[in-house]
């Protein structure tokens, strides 16, 4: 049975809408402390997190009230990046975590994210128990009086991830000498990623650091690569680094100005991981990683299996397969070692100790040709459209004319109201004619 209110990572939507607003956050917040009192801790906590959005600051007290209506004994973070939400949750021993983000859709999204008591993402069957209990009887789930839960905010937030994040590597390494372009998207790194490289010794040049409640992720952070190339060029920098608005994504720049996505980044690091023997098993990636990445994996002998859309799902398989390394190309890049989600920060830290002895950006991340892709987001009003005949028709017939010369994939996007067709192949003609047969049926 489908999800009523999940889709593939956690709840988004436009504020005030059906299920962001609130009287849902309420109800998320009460349904979600209620199914983890379940784990029978002395002490039943959850903390929160959020991105720099306007609407957090009314739909966060609707959440804790919800949480604490349930009595849950809530910690409130601010502004913290995704993955910094999900370390402090095992690191606190926490019930669950809960990320108040739409990651990177614009201002006037938002929605959550939920972790469990190790810091990972919520599988499918417990949001479904979750979402079952929403839907119940608000009276069947509230507290007695006497058992209300408490709130406090924490101001150490991001003084502590900052902390779990540097101990991952040596006491010694330091960033000292190195120019860093960092484009924060005025999300929830603005921060916690300037401060982490200066402390590293970076000379750092910061944008996308003044968050006004609406100005998310517009024109900067890893979806407009475009602001950290031409950053790049303007201070002369070694490297660029630009995140995403709850900084669980990551796009670079090398020195030459040249995009560096999440694939070129995952086949550096796999590259390297396997020289270190550091690499287990084999790399995860998605329907969407780039056929390149899957031809220059096959060279170097790694092991690459696709799962599904959605850093969740590439987490799953990681799991099952005992890999430590997975990701997206859209820079959701999962490192096994040391997190249990996406977190640019991290990615670029790892990235940044293999360039320490001097090495150039665009020799250390420029793997493998990728094979020509076309990517359409299409804005629909319903997309369940994507099963009518007629769509279903003309996917068939682009699949049958690019036959042994590429693939196309087309699928609902889990977080807006698109659907995403994509195609691969050398031959670019046939490649923008197949995608035409499927948008313009769409459209």
């Amino acid at each position: 049975m489908a999800k009523k209110y999940f889709g593939t990572d956690g709840i988004r939507g436009a504020i005030n809408s059906k299920n962001i607003n609130g009287d849902m956050f309420f109800k998320f917040g009460l349904a979600s402390g209620t199914y983890f009192k379940s784990q029978k801790k002395k002490k039943q906590t959850a903390i929160i997190a959020k991105d720099t959005r306007l609407s957090g600051y009314t739909l966060e007290p609707a959440l804790v009230s919800g949480l604490a209506s349930a009595g849950m004994h809530v910690y409130t973070l601010g502004p913290l990046p995704t993955n910094g939400l999900a370390m402090l949750t095992k690191a606190m021993k926490a019930n669950m975590g809960i990320m108040i983000t739409a990651s990177h859709n614009p201002h006037y999204d938002n929605g959550l994210k939920l972790f469990g008591p190790d810091g990972m993402k919520l599988s499918d069957k417990i949001e479904k128990k979750i979402e079952s209990l929403i839907d119940k009887k608000i009276s069947k789930n509230l507290s007695n009086p006497e058992k209300l839960g408490r709130v406090k905010r924490l101001e150490s937030g991001t003084k502590d991830y900052l902390k779990i994040l540097k101990k991952n590597f040596a006491k010694e390494f330091n960033l000292r000498g190195l120019r860093i372009v960092i484009d924060c998207a005025n999300g929830a790194g603005y921060k916690a990623g300037p401060e982490l490289l200066k402390s590293l010794g970076a000379k750092v040049i910061a944008i996308g650091v003044k968050p006004n409640g609406l100005n998310i992720n517009k024109n900067c952070g890893s979806t407009f690569p475009n602001k950290i190339k031409i950053a790049v060029k303007k201070y002369k920098a070694h490297i660029g680094i630009s995140l995403d608005g709850d900084a669980d994504r990551i796009i670079m720049c090398d020195e030459k100005s040249n995009i560096i996505d999440g694939d070129q980044i995952i086949a550096a690091l796999a590259s390297r991981w396997k020289n270190k023997k550091m690499l287990k098993g084999g790399v995860i990636g998605t329907l969407m990683s780039n056929y390149g990445l899957e031809k220059f994996f096959k060279k170097e002998g790694i092991k690459f299996i696709r799962a599904n859309v959605g850093d969740r799902y590439v987490k799953e398989k990681m799991q099952k397969n005992k890999f430590n390394l997975g990701g997206e190309q859209s820079g959701h890049i999962i490192l096994g070692k040391f997190a249990t989600t996406g977190d640019g920060l991290l990615v670029a830290l790892e990235a940044l100790f293999a360039l320490r002895k001097g090495k150039k950006a665009s020799e250390f991340f420029n793997k493998f040709k990728k094979t020509p892709q076309i990517l359409e987001n299409i804005d629909v009003r319903d997309k369940s459209i994507i099963n009518k005949p007629e769509i279903k028709r003309s996917i068939k017939n682009a699949e049958r004319l690019i036959k042994g010369q590429g693939r196309i994939l087309v699928r609902n996007s889990g977080t807006e109201l698109k659907i995403r067709v994509m195609g691969e192949s050398e031959n670019r003609d046939l490649l923008t004619k197949c995608i035409n047969v499927i948008t313009k049926k769409i459209k």
